[in-house]
């Protein structure tokens, strides 16, 4: 199915579409019912104060119906991106058999990245992009500044990350080069050699680690300044109940956890696109 094609994430989804859908179709209803939890639990706290329980009949009911499809999602997507690991690697080592066993291993290891993506961090991203839409347009009934404050967040930290993509390329780039070389530098057997190799690995693993460090201090500055309007803005509002203040902090929260998830997936396809090149390159960093 991957002959002769591009290894890349779109390829991926092009090849393997089918499993991928109904992956991705458990996750959507998952998510869906997930993103309507806080609102049931308001509509809960309401009407139990008001003596009836209907209200809390139907959250309970969500909640079941969620661990089903939760535990379904999971049985199934353990089985069909293990298959998808599998003719991923098999393509990649029949690419690259002429290449030194340090950069394949490497490659191979790497190419399994894109593959976790799909499986781990898609998932998120759905979970992100359902909460938002739903977390939006509920904190719009509330009052619009509510739901203009959350688009506000949002956009600042997209525009934040703009200003590091480069950064991460660049250091993923240096960090997947020096593990390419890391079995060849073992079979050397020379200790100084190995040392300067882990030295270096520490290196760019820092240099990450330092910048993701920064950016997402900035951000979480973002989302403090987010919470506390929403909050102070929330019970200002006239005639606001107990379960709508719950309501509008549970969806600021929710809003703020799934934004943030954002900076993340765009972080981990500036890896990607790093590693899909490299992997659909002839050569090595050891040529």
């Amino acid at each position: 199915m991957l002959q002769n094609k591009e290894l890349s994430l779109k390829q991926l989804l092009s090849s393997f579409k089918g499993k991928i859908g109904i992956t991705w179709g458990l996750v959507g209803l998952e998510n869906v019912l997930l993103a309507l939890i806080p609102l049931f639990i308001g509509l809960a706290i309401d009407d139990l104060l008001a003596g009836n329980f209907d209200q809390l009949m139907g959250f309970g009911s969500v909640m079941i119906v969620l661990i089903f499809v939760a535990v379904g999602r999971r049985i199934y997507d353990t089985r069909a991106y293990g298959t998808i690991r599998v003719q991923l690697g098999d393509e990649l080592q029949q690419r690259h058999a002429e290449l030194p066993v340090s950069a394949r291993n490497a490659r191979l290891n790497m190419s399994r990245e894109l593959v976790d993506f799909l499986e781990e961090q898609v998932p998120q991203i759905l979970t992100a992009l359902i909460q938002i839409i739903v977390a939006f347009f509920i904190l719009a009934v509330f009052h619009i500044y509510l739901a203009l404050s959350a688009l506000g967040v949002t956009l600042a930290m997209i525009i934040l990350y703009s200003f590091v993509h480069g950064r991460f390329y660049r250091f993923n780039a240096s960090l997947n080069g020096q593990m390419e070389q890391q079995v060849s530098i073992l079979e050397l057997s020379q200790p100084r050699e190995v040392l300067n190799h882990l030295l270096s690995l520490r290196k760019w693993e820092v240099k990450l680690s330092d910048t993701e460090a920064v950016l997402y201090g900035v951000i979480f500055i973002m989302v403090t300044v987010f919470l506390v309007y929403n909050l102070w803005f929330g019970t200002s509002l006239p005639e606001v109940t107990t379960g709508s203040i719950y309501s509008i902090v549970s969806y600021s929260w929710t809003y703020v956890e799934s934004a943030i998830v954002l900076p993340y997936t765009l972080q981990s396809l500036t890896r990607l696109s790093e590693i899909t090149e490299r992997i659909n390159s002839s050569s090595s960093d050891q040529d």
